[in-house]
């Protein structure tokens, strides 16, 4: 082996093949760097990428729909900084998949473009896409009408009837997507609404049984919605309420609200419900003098008055007093006899009367009239009714029935 590398034509021999397998190898890695270079832009000349070019769809649109062809592309160009800065600043070139002389199915396709100049390299990403081209069908489809933010619903409105115009639309799309179809419809935001809506424009919305929206051509896009938005109303009584009990020797006689009935505004479900609308309690242990006072009503939740929630409440009270000291007329005695009271003594007596409390304040001993009939009575003892005869509005509770005398000549 030591003699070989002695040799100078083993040596010459063995740095050829190496010079060899170096071209081979430098060979090969030159034609992949070219290969890759194709699909590449070229490193070394100016480039610039343009985002967000809209893909347009060259397809006979009166007989057919296509699917899966992206919105936008991005479009990478390379060339003189020139041409190549005036072109990306312009935009005035076209994207664009060619589907004219495809049959409907499942195609792959290259996106294309034209109005690039021809100095400038090209390179589209994505370049090449999966697109399915199906027959075109139309169908027309009733509106319905939803609504958002029913919740910020001023309180006592509800949502009546409501209609679009046009009532329904043509949906266009592929049989298929068409088949999908399970709801069209607009939504309304109800917020805050306290008038009827009249012909506000809507965008359609179509979605399928779950809920998803369908990409559809939907004519037309907007329809005029009107609805009505109600606040219904109600005439129900007023009824006092009242707590608590009035001072002693007072007595309510008469206590009425100023109004007999008041118009509550709700929902109708709410006002299903409401037969009446009392006022808050009015504590009687407060109240020792006939009068009024403002007292609100107790509104059910959800319910409202157009004006103020409060009424005027006017009661009447009735107050008893002992009244004393109150003289006993003797009538008819014969001018030979005389009387002597046995009871009550002194020919007086006590009365107990109960009247408005005004009126009972003010009222004095002589304001009655209470009298004994002695006429064609023997001497002796007798029991005598007595009359009493009270002022008007005045009612005499307590007092005795009859008076004791002893008659003697």
């Amino acid at each position: 082996m030591d003699n070989w590398f002695k040799s100078p034509w083993f040596v010459r021999a063995i740095s050829l093949a190496f010079a060899v397998a170096l071209y081979v190898f430098v060979q090969v890695e030159i034609d992949q760097y070219q290969n890759d270079s194709r699909l590449l832009p070229n490193t070394s000349a100016d480039a610039q990428t343009v985002d967000d070019v809209p893909v347009n769809i060259r397809i006979d649109e009166e007989n057919y729909v296509v699917s899966g062809v992206p919105e936008v592309a991005n479009v990478t160009l390379e060339g003189q900084i020139g041409t190549l800065t005036a072109t990306a600043q312009q935009r005035n070139f076209d994207v664009y998949v060619d589907l004219e002389n495809l049959e409907a199915g499942t195609h792959t396709v290259d996106i294309q473009h034209t109005g690039i100049p021809d100095d400038l390299k090209v390179y589209i990403e994505p370049k090449t896409i999966d697109v399915t081209i199906e027959e075109r069908a139309s169908k027309e489809f009733g509106v319905a009408v939803d609504y958002i933010n029913t919740d910020e619903l001023p309180e006592g409105f509800e949502i009546g009837a409501s209609q679009t115009e046009p009532g329904q639309v043509t949906i266009t799309s592929s049989k298929d997507i068409i088949e999908q179809i399970a709801i069209v419809k607009v939504f309304v935001d109800v917020t805050d609404v306290t008038e009827s809506i009249d012909s506000r424009e809507a965008p359609v919305n179509v979605y399928d049984a779950r809920g998803n929206e369908l990409n559809v051509r939907i004519e037309p896009e907007n329809v005029n919605v009107s609805v009505d938005i109600d606040n219904p109303s109600k005439d129900v009584p007023v009824s006092v309420q009242t707590a608590g009990e009035l001072p002693n020797g007072y007595e309510l006689s008469a206590i009425d609200a100023n109004v007999d009935e008041v118009e509550i505004f709700a929902t109708n479900e709410i006002l299903q419900g409401i037969e009446e609308v009392s006022t808050e309690e009015i504590d009687l242990a407060d109240i020792t003098e006939s009068g009024t006072l403002d007292v609100e009503l107790a509104l059910p939740d959800g319910a409202k008055l157009a004006d103020a929630e409060t009424v005027e409440v006017a009661f009447e009270l009735e107050q008893t007093r002992t009244i004393e000291n109150v003289p006993i007329n003797v009538e008819n005695l014969d001018e030979n006899q005389t009387i002597t009271f046995v009871e009550p003594e002194n020919e007086e007596m006590t009365i107990t009367a109960t009247g408005s409390q005004g009126t009972i304040d003010e009222l004095a001993a002589d304001e009655f009239n209470v009298s004994i009939d002695a006429g064609g009575l023997e001497d002796g003892e007798h029991d005598i009714p007595v009359t009493i005869e009270a002022p008007d509005d005045i009612d005499v509770s307590e007092a005795i029935d009859e008076a004791v005398v002893e008659i003697s000549s």
